[in-house]
């Protein structure tokens, strides 16, 4: 088994992920020393690529990654609004879209940023959910559902941000980057091992 070196962005991006999700299930925060070291690299390479500065590094450009990093930050932010996970997850995800699009060609990293954040959204709700049948704090957490679910209906985002910071308290927190880094690199698995989509710019696979 051999993992070519036109694969060096996902290795590095998933190894950044990787060290995001054990911090942040250590201590329940991302550091902006890691997150935003992680955007501006992104961006970095789409710039080099945008003007093929470099090689084996992908076939994305600045465009396809700020695009793709503010694609991230909208399917998060109303998450992050009403209290379901830190800045730090945002940031993340951010960095998450900023390689993705840097590497990837523009359609193809777009579609990768969304349905990564599904794969994560479902797992981070059934890891929620299990976590609540543990503790057993059934009839709390289920009041707790019905706040948020108020405010993503029809609450402003200030007053969301007002409401989430008064339930945090009561709320069990949820290392939200173990289910982001999952659902990040289990997608990323599926579209090159599953779906047989070659590396960027080449007909390789991810392991030869």
């Amino acid at each position: 088994m051999q993992i070519s070196i036109h694969a060096w962005p996902i290795i590095f991006l998933s190894l950044a992920m990787i060290v995001a999700a054990v911090i942040d299930g250590w201590m329940l925060k991302v550091p902006n020393k890691l997150t935003f070291p992680l955007i501006f690299m992104g961006w970095a390479l789409g710039i080099l690529n945008s003007f093929h500065l470099v090689s084996d590094s992908g076939v994305g450009t600045i465009g396809g990654s700020l695009l793709a990093t503010v694609i991230g930050f909208a399917l998060i932010f109303p998450v992050y609004a009403i209290g379901g996970m830190g800045a730090g997850d945002v940031k993340m995800q951010m960095g998450f879209g900023a390689w993705v699009g840097a590497y990837y060609p523009f359609v193809d990293a777009q579609w990768i940023v969304l349905y990564s954040f599904l794969a994560a959204a479902v797992l981070g709700g059934v890891i929620a959910f299990f976590m609540i049948l543990a503790r057993g704090q059934i009839k709390q957490n289920l009041q707790n559902t019905k706040d948020i679910l108020g405010d993503l209906a029809g609450k402003s985002v200030a007053q969301s941000a007002d409401n989430a910071a008064a339930r945090k308290p009561r709320m069990h927190l949820l290392p939200y980057g173990v289910p982001l880094c999952i659902g990040f690199l289990g997608y990323l698995a599926y579209y090159h091992l599953v779906l047989r989509n070659p590396l960027p710019g080449t007909d390789i696979l991810l392991i030869q």
